[in-house]
């Protein structure tokens, strides 16, 4: 009995960790990664959740907001139905999501949510069922905003009935729609420079970026990157793009040919976005008999799962809860100031997070 309290200990504190670094957890997700069944980890949420330690929500759970953190209090009384349409329900949002609801709850807001595709015409789909019911008074969204279709969706968004929050999004040109439009994103391009400044400061002179093929993020990060490397004066600086996660077809020899040009040009060094795509990377060095990060030291943006790499993985972890949250807490003083309140564009700052992949003394070449 001793025994098994003690691992039940040993697992909530597993769990309280998880949420202090990503902000939410899914049962299925941390059951598999402790190989235990989803019953166990619902009834240490609901341990944790009696001592007001989390919040539970559908499938997992959040850190409690402020309110939380003393005497449960009586559940805030609904004000306001708020719609939320998010690209996927799966990598990089449900913290996102779950951030929301955290706040939500304790705001008296209930939050209808809807995943899309990352597809302009299911994101209208999706947005145009929520305003056609006539139940919401906002809306958080993060549509598609890629491409020639971008100026049109946009466009469209700042014609909506309702007030609305851009999530993770934010207009790429001054339009008279554009203007009035609030967002809430995380900082990537500081985040790129906090990446770079450490693999500075541990004494590389040369380092390639990596950057995802297709992601929303890559212009933030392209942007940071640029910035960067002139702060610290390199000028011949690598950008590759491409996708090398597990699922991309041909990732191995994607690989191959990205640590092929990074020895070429005596890069010590490389930043790559994201998780899966560095978890790749790492693993196809230690098949292949490279050092990390003798051979080459590896920085991830997202941790999401960076920490789960063997190595373990330096990463730069966006403040994907906190955007939720203050994404609802804009959409409600919104809706009770109205136009009184100027419109407003909130970065929030990501952490670098310092793992093994990255911490070896590396000599100046």
């Amino acid at each position: 009995m001793a025994a098994e309290r003690m691992f039940r200990v040993q697992r909530q504190e597993l769990l309280l960790g998880e949420l202090r670094r990503h902000g939410a957890v899914r049962v299925s997700a941390f059951a598999r990664e402790l190989d235990v069944s989803e019953l166990t980890i619902r009834r240490d949420i609901d341990a944790l959740a009696r001592r007001n330690l989390v919040t539970k929500v559908h499938g997992g759970a959040t850190l409690p907001g402020p309110v939380d953190r003393t005497a449960r209090p009586r559940q805030a009384p609904q004000r306001f139905t708020v719609g939320m349409v998010v690209p996927s329900l799966d990598f990089y949002w449900p913290p996102i999501v779950g951030g929301a609801r955290a706040a939500a709850a304790a705001l008296g807001v209930n939050l209808q949510l809807r995943g899309s595709s990352y597809d302009p015409d299911e994101d209208r789909r999706q947005i145009g069922r929520l305003i056609e019911a006539g139940q919401v008074q906002g809306l958080l969204l993060a549509p598609s905003l890629e491409g020639g279709r971008a100026p049109e969706m946009i466009d469209w968004i700042g014609r909506l009935p309702v007030p609305t929050i851009l999530v993770e999004r934010q207009p790429e040109r001054w339009t008279a729609t554009a203007r009035q439009l609030e967002c809430v994103r995380s900082d990537h391009a500081l985040g790129m420079e906090m990446a770079v400044h450490h693999l500075h400061r541990q004494g590389h002179r040369r380092i390639a970026l990596l950057l995802s093929k297709g992601s929303p993020t890559s212009a933030y990060l392209a942007q940071g990157w640029r910035v960067a490397c002139a702060d610290v004066g390199i000028c011949d600086a690598m950008v590759i793009r491409e996708s090398v996660a597990l699922d991309t077809p041909g990732h191995r020899e994607i690989i191959r040919g990205v640590l092929a040009e990074c020895e070429r040009s005596r890069i010590t060094a490389l930043i790559v976005h994201s998780d899966p795509d560095a978890m790749s990377v790492a693993q196809f060095c230690a098949e292949h008999g490279l050092s990390i990060p003798g051979d080459l030291a590896l920085v991830s943006y997202d941790d999401e799962v960076a920490h789960l790499a063997e190595p373990s993985l330096t990463a730069v972890r966006p403040p994907k809860a906190h955007v939720g949250r203050v994404a609802v807490e804009m959409m409600v003083s919104r809706l009770l100031d109205g136009e009184r309140r100027p419109s407003q564009r909130v970065l929030l700052s990501p952490e670098l997070i310092v793992r093994h992949s990255s911490v070896a003394h590396v000599p100046v070449r």
